[in-house]
């Protein structure tokens, strides 16, 4: 088996010292999609939301060299913060912003930003504007999600006032299409969207018993309604793996308290045991001792960072499940240095960030935690 009996676990003795104290502008928690990505020159950046704005980290050299920041970008009114990533390597962030007015109401709509390069300014954030005409149902749209296809276009998707899903993306020469309503209901926040390497996008939406699975037939299309997929996902839970060409694997958590469960199509939903607490999971794939695996982290019911590895879609098999002796905030991330190895990155409770890497050992060992 790939995974020895002490893989990923950081033994007591080998922890890094305590931060002294927090950091000037406190995380306020994790960002929804991948907010531990690669540049095109392999450094590692970090985002997290943070009171007013965000935060970012950035890896002052490919492959470990060390962290610069937190390095804060004000951007007011925000509610909740998703990143997302696409082949080009650019970083696109998508905000639900929620601005008062005097006597208590609010607009609400979506905003956009993008980061072309680690360490480089963020651009001035736009507004997608809302699905919602009326401000009284606008206060009511959900978390916006999204992911760019193989030409490179955003696809935006949110839970609309009355449990549907809405999508906009950006077309040609830049320009955005209007705001598409590709129905559904009883859609709750958590929507995951991910583009396969054959140009489609798929998106699953947590619904309370079932799951809502939308997919493009073919790339550049109008994304349509697909099977559903039972048992229902914990909300914001729920992460896509491409585990083929162009077929992608779902993990969630059961709301019911059974672990994670896995489903790709033509199958049922197969568990994955752990014991993971409220939050979301960070999913990846890569090689260890010459097997193609896959690797989940995320937040446990203890509040340590658990990670599990199984060969990727051979799940029926088991997982091997084991602590990292760290506790967390929010969900962690996985990512590939420049190098190629595993990086599992974590939040405090101070809001610190904590990075390790993975070691020169059979299966997945990972060394000392480093504060970023």
């Amino acid at each position: 088996m790939v995974m020895r009996g002490r893989s990923a676990r950081v033994e007591q003795h080998r922890r890094s010292p305590e931060p002294a104290a927090a950091p000037a502008f406190a995380v306020t928690g994790t960002a929804s999609g991948s907010w531990l990505t690669r540049g095109k020159d392999g450094r590692l950046t970090a985002y997290a939301p943070a009171r007013g704005g965000l935060l970012r980290w950035t890896e002052t050299g490919p492959a470990g060299a060390g962290w610069s920041g937190p390095d804060f970008f004000a951007v007011a009114d925000l509610t909740h913060l998703t990143v997302v990533q696409g082949a080009d390597t650019y970083v696109h962030f998508l905000g639900r912003r929620e601005r008062r007015r005097a006597g208590g109401s609010a607009d609400v709509d979506v905003v956009h930003a993008i980061q072309y390069q680690p360490g480089r300014p963020v651009t001035e954030w736009r507004s997608l504007g809302s699905p919602h005409r009326e401000p009284e149902r606008a206060r009511r749209l959900g978390v916006p999600a999204g992911a760019v296809d193989t030409n490179g276009d955003l696809h935006v998707f949110v839970r609309n006032a009355g449990g549907g899903l809405m999508m906009r993306r950006e077309g040609k020469g830049g320009k955005w299409e209007p705001w598409a309503d590709l129905r559904g209901s009883g859609i709750q926040d958590g929507v995951t969207v991910t583009a396969a390497s054959d140009g489609r996008v798929e998106v699953f939406a947590p619904a309370g018993e079932s799951a809502l699975h939308w997919v493009q037939p073919e790339p550049g299309a109008v994304p349509q309604r697909s099977y559903d997929i039972r048992p229902g996902a914990l909300p914001g839970s729920a992460v896509a793996l491409e585990t083929g060409p162009g077929r992608l694997t779902h993990v969630w958590t059961d709301p019911a308290g059974s672990g994670l469960l896995c489903h790709r199509p033509g199958g049922w939903a197969i568990p994955l045991g752990g014991t993971p607490g409220e939050g979301g999971n960070a999913v990846l794939r890569t090689v260890l001792d010459g097997y193609d695996c896959t690797v989940i982290a995320h937040r446990g019911a203890s509040g340590e960072v658990l990670v599990g590895v199984c060969g990727t879609e051979s799940e029926a098999s088991g997982l091997w499940w084991n602590g990292t002796g760290r506790s967390c905030q929010g969900t962690p991330a996985l990512a590939h240095d420049a190098w190629g190895r595993v990086v599992l990155a974590a939040f405090d409770a101070d809001g610190a960030l904590w990075v390790g890497r993975q070691a020169p050992d059979p299966g997945l060992v990972f060394s000392d935690w480093v504060r970023a």
